[in-house]
């Protein structure tokens, strides 16, 4: 295999991967309204604050500490994306999803690897991709590749650092957050999401304002989300959440404008409280991913190995 397509396959797969769990587990966005599997019960926006429901929900949602999730990522042209599986986030991101990359550049790199689809799995220290078995032959017979949260940062461009502290610190309850800071969070209505009556609120952040609005929330959790979306080019975010009877996370939709261009992401969430399992993959069909980069001429933190598209050639 050539040493571009190394590249361009193991960060894509490296962005991929953890923009996934970003789309279940924290905040960088997705469409607003309600999918085909939901309908509208009620409608009609109120001027009741839904401040006290919030608060309630991002510490409900918090303390449950797992739930099955299904995702939907769309990022430009570079991806489109599902996944599903349970996660955890009492101590950062650990669980399983299998992705399917349905479209953009990165599934042009997936194919060309062999496989559109794959198994991450998120340990407290890094995540590990389980690629095809093209590949596998192709990079020296391994099937798992490591990608070291540490290391993340050190890949090259402000999206290296941005995607460690994502995978670290992200949960559901960030898209409540982000609503509570919006200042201007809304009660939609009540609505029917996948059989569960659920409330609907909806917000847009504007970062350059978020210190300054009147969000109820400290001066640090603000200034830390400021940071985060910053780092992503993003200067506007519209959320939408789905809150059910038990104060708990339904669904999440995202959408807004990153420097690479127009993103979106969805999620569900359901069995909160469910056991979540992620094993290390036997190390001897596992390749560390600088390690890869290495044998393939590459210095890690060179321009050679920027994250910023993860498609570079």
């Amino acid at each position: 295999m050539k040493s571009r397509t190394v590249r361009r396959v193991g960060l894509s797969i490296a962005v991929g991967t953890a923009l996934a769990s970003v789309a279940a587990c924290g905040s960088t966005g997705s469409s607003g309204g309600s999918g085909k599997d939901d309908k509208t019960v009620g409608k009609g926006t109120t001027r009741v604050s839904p401040i006290v429901a919030l608060r309630s929900a991002e510490q409900s949602t918090d303390k449950a500490d797992s739930a099955k999730v299904e995702s939907s990522t769309v990022l430009g042209t570079l991806m489109s994306m599902d996944a599903k599986g349970n996660l955890g986030w009492s101590d950062g991101i650990s669980g399983t999803l299998t992705m399917n990359y349905t479209g953009g550049t990165m599934a042009d790199a997936m194919r060309a690897a062999g496989s559109t689809s794959m198994e991450a799995r998120y340990l407290p220290d890094a995540y590990y991709a389980k690629m095809g078995e093209k590949f596998a032959a192709q990079a020296g017979g391994k099937h798992w590749i490591k990608y070291a949260y540490d290391d993340l940062a050190k890949l090259g461009g402000s999206s290296g650092a941005y995607l460690k502290d994502q995978m670290q610190n992200s949960t559901p309850n960030q898209s409540v957050k982000l609503l509570l800071a919006s200042g201007d969070v809304k009660k939609v209505g009540t609505e029917s999401v996948r059989g569960q009556r659920t409330t609907h609120y909806s917000g847009t952040v504007n970062v350059a304002d978020l210190a300054t609005k009147n969000s109820n929330l400290t001066a640090s959790q603000l200034a830390g989300l400021k940071k985060q979306l910053t780092s992503a080019g993003v200067s506007t975010e519209q959320v939408d959440i789905w809150i059910n009877a038990k104060d708990l996370l339904v669904k999440k939709v995202e959408k807004g404008e990153m420097s690479s261009g127009e993103y979106s992401q969805t999620a569900y969430y359901s069995d909160y409280g469910v056991k979540v399992e992620a094993t290390v993959p036997p190390a001897s069909d596992t390749e560390d991913f600088m390690t890869l980069l290495k044998k393939q001429g590459m210095t890690p933190g060179s321009a050679d190995t920027a994250t910023g598209s993860g498609t570079s050639s």
